[in-house]
């Protein structure tokens, strides 16, 4: 949750050492900043933002947030775009988790994007952009603009991020679309990976090829530290393809990498399409096969192999010896081989399978992935699994607003509705009333009541329930807790649902709350799971207290209005009152509730180095206290 110069220095060295065995000169290198890299650095330029003391940027002395470079080969050009979209003012962890580009930043991302659109040589530009943040995790600016709002508009190839990790899964990635409906236009979710439906290109439309085609890809990376991946991307006629390679075995002799055709399911939806239906610039390149070969060893054999799948198992239809390319500027070695590639033009956009073999002079063997192929542009489906949705799918920035103004109200509806029913109707709205209804009704009907009933009991327990309710209007109203937001600094931040208040340290005044959206880290999952649960676990366990009591009365012989009489013989075969077995579970509940928020306290204590008693009293103790008293009140010896 905070930096350690030790790790940075030790960065360097590494970097240094990559230099060194290398050869290659360090100016082509390129790092980027993500959020670990400004955990607690208050100032740019000061003496905790490490990155600009140990960076490769900063010791090349690259300024600003944007990068670019530009690499030109044959007619194409390659435009690559880096950018820095962390907070400005670097807070501790946990809430330092969204990526905050400015007004400013795109406005420098629209311009340095722009820089070809009016070349006379009319050259094919491919743009390519890569920040830490996917936008799934980065929030709007000040006038509500975003990054994928530049994006679409220069028509990028991909936008290349990382900040998720592989235990959400291996497939983040996500196609964009401009489109103006609400459910596609990406605002709070995106349900699958590919956005929008592909627009039908026809021949009236080769006309206008200038046209820009309104998408991106979006591909987060995973991550080295523990997954230990790679990714190398490559740019083939304007063709753009990846390969990942895992090294948590160790490294790999050979890394094979197809760049022509490319995997149906991650390719542009309209412009590879509108391609092959106009037949632009870029099918002069569909007339081979083509692949990278990175090894150690000498290869003395590539083959390209196709799968026909039309039969339900892979059929071979193509295995041919690629060539060797000599000189072709890259860094490893170009393979191809000639094709009837119209013969392989098929409706279907997962028919016809590629797979790249490499054979070295020690006789092993090695492989591509497997991939589908469509040279007619068209796209095989992929889908999210549900983590991976939850990451990239939902758009958090624009969602957490909406969904702390759902819950607020729903914690105080449920503590006030039941509080006036109970007042205006005491007579009639209690166990005794509502038990003899439940003979005879449907399911629905009796847990809607039932559910009414357990939420009834919650205010008769009047200190309890006016506990809870002060304690969610403190968390409305007052600072949740206080800590140090930055890396040795004297001065105390405090946190609200609104973001951090933090002290300016040129005067003595106020920033605005910064950290929004960033706090929902830390909001969201105590009202949703704390907060929330407490309030029904409570509810319950007052509820069965008096279900409980009712039971024990009946079975003494004690003395009851005529209206329980006539429930009472019903009411000694209720399974869930012998033993209290539900207050057992609720029990159990109850634990389970105390050791989320403890450890939700304990990482905040440990992040922002805050003695509890002191910083946080009411944030960390109310909870407990109440479930603590609660299990008092509902317990044997407060039942009768």
């Amino acid at each position: 949750m905070k930096q350690e110069e030790s790790e940075w220095i030790e960065y360097q060295n590494v970097i240094e050492d990559v230099f060194e065995r290398s050869g290659l000169n360090r100016k082509i290198f390129y790092d980027l900043r993500g959020n670990h890299d400004s955990f607690g650095v208050p100032e740019v330029g000061g003496a905790y933002d490490y990155y600009q003391k140990y960076g490769i940027n900063a010791g090349l002395r690259r300024e600003g947030n944007v990068q670019s470079v530009t690499l030109q080969n044959s007619g194409w050009k390659h435009l690559f775009v880096g950018f820095d979209s962390t907070m400005e003012v670097g807070l501790r962890g946990p809430t330092n988790l969204f990526g905050h580009p400015t007004d400013r930043l795109l406005a420098e991302m629209d311009m340095e994007l722009s820089q070809w659109d009016d070349d006379i040589t009319n050259s094919a530009v491919t743009k390519i952009t890569f920040g830490h943040f996917p936008l799934s995790f980065s929030a709007l600016t000040d006038t509500g603009r975003s990054l994928k709002d530049v994006f679409l508009k220069h028509s990028l190839s991909a936008y290349i991020c990382g900040h998720l990790h592989t235990r959400f899964g291996k497939n983040l990635k996500r196609h964009h679309q401009s489109g103006h409906h609400f459910l596609s236009s990406g605002m709070y979710y995106q349900f699958n990976i590919h956005q929008g439906t592909p627009s039908n290109v026809n021949s009236e439309k080769c006309s206008n090829e200038s046209k820009s085609t309104k998408e991106f890809w979006e591909w987060e990376m995973g991550d080295w530290r523990k997954s230990r991946a790679m990714r190398i991307v490559t740019i083939d006629s304007g063709h753009v393809s990846y390969a990942d390679v895992d090294f948590v075995l160790g490294s790999k002799d050979t890394i094979i990498l197809p760049t022509f055709p490319v995997d149906s399911r991650f390719m542009q939806r309209i412009s590879s399409s509108h391609d092959y239906i106009c037949q632009t610039k870029r099918t002069l390149s569909y007339t081979t096969v083509r692949a990278l070969v990175f090894s150690r060893t000498e290869i003395v054999t590539v083959l390209a192999k196709v799968y026909d799948t039309r039969s339900g198992s892979l059929s071979l239809v193509l295995d041919s010896t690629m060539r060797k390319l000599e000189g072709n500027g890259t860094r490893g070695d170009m393979y191809m081989v000639p094709w009837n590639w119209r013969a392989f033009a098929d409706p279907s956009p997962d028919r016809y399978w590629l797979q790249i073999e490499a054979l070295d002079i020690y006789g092993k063997s090695s492989h591509s992935q497997l991939m589908p192929f469509s040279i007619n542009g068209l796209n095989a489906k992929v889908s999210w699994k549900w983590k991976e949705f939850f990451v990239m799918g939902c758009q958090w920035a624009s969602i957490y607003h909406p969904v702390l103004w759902s819950v607020l109200p729903l914690l105080f509806s449920l503590l006030l509705i039941p509080q006036v029913f109970l007042t205006c109707s005491k007579k009639y709205y209690t166990y005794k009333y509502l038990s003899p209804g439940f003979s005879g009704r449907s399911i629905g009907e009796c847990l809607t009541r039932g559910a009414f009933w357990v939420l009834i009991e919650l205010p008769k327990m009047t200190f309890i329930w006016s506990g809870i309710l002060l304690y969610v209007l403190y968390l409305l109203l007052f600072p949740w807790f206080f800590g140090y937001v930055f890396t040795e600094s004297d001065s105390m931040a405090y946190m609200t649902y609104r973001g951090w208040a933090v002290p300016h340290f040129n005067n003595s005044s106020k920033l605005p709350y910064i950290g929004v959206p960033d706090v929902m880290i830390v909001v969201l999952p105590h009202l949703f799971f704390v907060v929330l649960p407490t309030i029904l676990v409570i509810a319950a366990m007052a509820a069965e207290k008096t279900a409980y009591r009712t039971h024990y009365l009946s079975l003494s012989g004690k003395k009851e209005d005529d209206l329980y009489k006539e429930g009472k013989k019903r009411m000694r075969h209720v399974s869930f009152c012998s033993g209290r077995w539900m207050r057992k579970l609720l029990l159990l509940v109850c634990l389970v509730i105390l050791w989320k928020h403890w450890k939700h306290c304990r990482a905040l204590v440990k992040a922002y180095d805050m003695n509890p008693f002191l910083h946080s009293p009411i944030y960390c103790f109310t909870i407990p206290v109440l479930l603590t008293y609660a299990i008092y009140r509902t317990s044997y010896r407060c039942n009768l």
